[in-house]
């Protein structure tokens, strides 16, 4: 028996192994990840892991990871009953909307968004009223509050094609002033904005972009599109999290610099060990409140739940169905 654990443990620890010691991931890691993995499979549970969770839990216990829009689809297809969202409280929103029968859990309720704080659906109904029958696209970062009031949703990922797919010279779109700025710029189209801004991104300047080519020489630069426009310009690639995920599997640059939160240089520097990550770490403080530790208590306690308000769920449901459909 303490064989078959040790082994068990090797194979555990094995897909962290190039950014933490054994002893580290035995004392910190080990026990809670031995937890899970059993409670998953006693209550038909799975986890869904955004690319900006630490590694232990990206690499350890989910079962799917990925940017909001993979989440989001993946979430529509689950035989689970139960699913954590190892994420910010917006994206177990999403899942809710998308699996109305199933309990969704979120570990710490105080792990939120600085977008889908930035606006409420009053400020979405002034904006409408402003600007009558102009199609309102809000990004998933935000309530379903806000998402009930809304024509379509997007992400990062499929923003530009969902505002392509309305067919119209002028749009709303809401909350991140600069994903619809970028937006705006890539597709022409004329975009009514909101002054709200991922806490993370905003903080990148392209001065700091510029320093980073000096000190790393051939260095690849690719920035997250919630990052302000001029930081972008300053970018060899720009996309959603799986769109950097893909552009370096195809590219393999010898050396990069990801323009996002840096828990994502941590995941990839273990899928890509020939790739060298320089890491510009801005944490997002909503995505560290989700611990191995929370996720295990969320478990074993199923606390705490997501709930919808009746009177948004349809409509916001609605909204994000027709992103999903594009």
């Amino acid at each position: 028996m303490t064989t078959l654990l040790a082994d068990s443990r090797d194979t555990l620890f094995q897909p962290v192994a190039g950014v933490m010691t054994r002893q580290d991931w035995e004392r910190l890691y080990a026990d809670d990840i031995e937890a899970i993995l059993r409670l998953k499979r006693e209550k038909n549970a799975v986890i869904l892991a955004h690319n900006y969770q630490t590694p232990e839990i990206f690499h350890c216990v989910s079962d799917i990871r990925g940017d909001s829009l993979a989440l989001a689809r993946e979430a529509c297809d689950l035989d689970a009953d139960i699913i954590v969202m190892a994420g910010v409280h917006f994206m177990a929103e999403t899942a809710k909307l998308l699996n109305p029968a199933k309990k969704v859990l979120i570990p710490d309720t105080q792990a939120g968004c600085s977008l889908a704080e930035g606006i409420t659906a009053d400020n979405v109904r002034a904006l409408k009223a402003a600007y009558p029958d102009i199609p309102v696209v809000t990004y998933v970062n935000s309530t379903a509050a806000v998402k009930a009031e809304t024509d379509i949703c997007c992400t990062s990922g499929n923003a530009k094609k969902v505002v392509e797919s309305l067919g119209v010279p002028r749009v709303i779109m809401i909350p991140d002033e600069f994903l619809a700025k970028n937006i705006e710029a890539e597709t022409g189209i004329e975009m009514i904005t909101w002054p709200a801004h991922c806490e993370v991104h905003e903080r990148f300047t392209p001065e700091e972009i510029r320093q980073y080519r000096r000190i790393h020489r051939g260095v690849v630069v690719i920035a997250h599109p919630e990052c302000p426009p001029e930081v972008v310009a300053e970018a060899d690639f720009s996309g959603s999290t799986a769109q950097m995920i893909d552009w370096i599997a195809r590219e393999r640059p010898e050396k990069v610099l990801l323009v996002t939160e840096c828990s994502m240089s941590d995941n990839l520097s273990l899928l890509y060990p020939d790739t060298r990550f320089v890491r510009p770490c801005n944490l997002c403080p909503h995505m560290k409140r989700i611990t191995l530790a929370g996720i295990r208590k969320s478990l074993e306690t199923l606390q705490t739940e997501v709930t919808i308000p009746v009177e948004f769920q349809e409509p916001a449901r609605r909204a994000v169905e027709r992103m999903l459909a594009v």
